[in-house]
């Protein structure tokens, strides 16, 4: 397992809430650095699956980086509780992973960008998902082409051309990695674990996303007993592209 930490900064205590990164499907951990940059009162971290071998290490990969931060937390003696909150920020399949762990408990707070509660559905919820036989074809590409798999996500995911930032993200998951990833999305789902999710939750989601829907945010908007939706007007799937500062501002205030 590798969670990378960022190096202590000067003026903050360790009592300072950890925000646990977790990308989304075959996308770099360096994804948020930007956004991460804008927010140095907060410690960051990152689980990182883009090497594991099945979806049981994914989703083991992510409970163990937020178990190790909450059993690494001091009790503050004055308040009787944990110092320094954990914050998971989940992107895509990184939400898909945040839920799950919210919905065990480990969670002080959740920041979603693009997510949904289930990313397979029927023909009759198109406007929520995507049909289970996509992500087949897409399992069969990976051993023919994965180039051209990862290309074809991201031209929906960016736009054409591709632009700079999907380039640079190419490439940086395992191939055995991507394909349990993709059984994630196939298999995961938590509409039913909603209710019981009971910390406050952040929503960023584009208008215009391809990949998971605007209605999925507004889906999770209407069962997260603590939820805020943003809604970005024209974004896609990279909701955070281009409005980092934006973004951070939001999270600032939204957890104070």
């Amino acid at each position: 397992m590798t969670i990378q930490m960022d190096e202590p900064e000067q003026g903050f205590e360790e009592s300072r809430p950890t925000i646990l990164w977790l990308t989304g499907w075959s996308m770099p951990n360096t994804a948020f650095e930007h956004i991460r940059q804008w927010l140095p009162e907060y410690r960051h971290t990152y689980a990182d699956y883009t090497h594991a071998g099945t979806a049981e290490e994914i989703l083991r990969l992510a409970e163990t980086a937020a178990g190790s931060l909450r059993a690494s937390r001091h009790i503050d003696p004055a308040k009787r509780e944990p110092s320094g909150r954990l914050l998971i920020a989940g992107w895509s399949l990184g939400g898909l992973l945040a839920l799950r762990l919210a919905s065990q408990g480990q969670a002080d707070g959740l920041i979603l960008f693009g997510a949904t509660a289930k990313f397979v559905r029927p023909k009759e919820e198109r406007n929520l998902g995507w049909p289970d036989a996509y992500l087949k074809q897409m399992l069969g590409g990976l051993g023919k082409d994965r180039r051209a798999v990862e290309s074809k996500f991201r031209q929906l995911v960016f736009g054409e051309p591709c632009g700079a930032l999907a380039c640079l993200a190419a490439g940086s998951w395992s191939t055995p990695a991507l394909a349990a990833g993709l059984e994630i999305l196939r298999r995961e789902e938590y509409l039913a674990e909603l209710q019981r999710i009971g910390c406050p939750v952040l929503l960023f989601h584009g208008t215009e996303d391809k990949v998971c829907p605007f209605a999925a945010a507004e889906e999770l908007h209407r069962h997260l007993p603590r939820a805020k939706l943003v809604a970005l007007s024209g974004a896609g799937h990279v909701p955070f592209a281009g409005r980092e500062t934006y973004i951070a501002e939001v999270i600032r205030s939204w957890w104070r």
